[in-house]
């Protein structure tokens, strides 16, 4: 017999209200509030890459080094969290081994980054890479602290007995600490999940619950809203969201804790 709701959380602007730079490689210029997700999907074959690396490993690393000899000096792993069109980490890692990227532009990324969000759970660091014309446009840095009602939120549906789950593009080592103190089990945790990831692990999950929940707030969570028994988008990082994500949604709210009010609506159905 299936358990009766799940409700999945993408981690990024939905739990956390996130902080973001970027530096243009070609300009030098300084983006800040941006949405990785939409300078990837500025053109095809873009891939948001994220460096497993640990930001005082950065920061303490000679600005002068390349990039490239960073990563290879420190075996570190790289992954792909979202992509406009197929790349792969081989493709990603070549496209990095043929640029001159300084760890110097990650650290000024990340040095920004801490001083919007001093008070963050989690520092990353990555860049995105453009497959169509073997370059590294962006290198950036994200930082995100809870948003106030979202440790309410997980607390009611909890006390409701319903399971919350976390389907990320960020990395474990981002989502630990988020998942413990909103005391989601690691179990249900996914981390370093693409657009196509995340929708699956909401139909593995419809095979388990009567209903599923999707709430995310980024166009990488589109599939998965739209597969899922009721798709959320969430506004409340404030920027504009794009016209295709809020048509993906059955509904938009702009406070986490607007979840309770859907669930509510739902568990009569789920009752009967």
């Amino acid at each position: 017999m299936k358990k009766k709701i799940a409700v999945v959380f993408d981690s990024a602007g939905t739990l956390l209200r996130m902080y973001r730079v970027a530096k243009e490689t070609s300009t030098g210029n300084i983006l800040e509030n941006i949405e990785s997700t939409l300078l990837v999907a500025k053109r095809p074959r873009r891939a948001l890459v994220v460096i497993h690396a640990e930001p005082v490993s950065v920061t303490s690393t000679d600005p002068r080094t390349e990039l490239r000899k960073f990563i290879a000096d420190n075996r570190l792993k790289i992954d792909i969290s979202c992509s406009s069109g197929p790349i792969s980490t081989e493709e990603a890692m070549k496209i990095i081994n043929e640029q001159n990227v300084l760890v110097g532009d990650v650290i000024e990324v990340i040095d920004l980054v801490h001083r919007s969000c001093p008070e963050n759970y989690y520092i990353a660091a990555g860049l995105i890479v453009d497959g169509q014309l073997q370059f590294i446009p962006y290198v950036l840095s994200t930082a995100g602290k809870l948003y106030s009602n979202a440790f309410r939120t997980i607390k009611i549906l909890h006390s409701r007995d319903i399971d919350t789950y976390i389907a990320s593009g960020d990395t474990m080592r981002s989502l630990r600490k988020v998942a413990e103190k909103l005391c989601i089990p690691l179990t249900n945790v996914f981390d370093i999940a693409t657009t196509h990831e995340k929708a699956n692990i909401v139909l593995a999950l419809k095979e388990k619950y009567e209903i599923v929940l999707m709430i995310g707030d980024g166009l990488n969570d589109i599939r998965a809203l739209e597969v899922a028994d009721v798709g959320i988008v969430t506004t409340q990082q404030g920027d504009k969201r794009p016209q295709r994500l809020l048509e993906a949604a059955d509904h938009v709210i702009c406070d986490i804790i607007e979840v309770i009010d859907i669930v509510d609506s739902l568990s009569a159905y789920a009752h009967r």
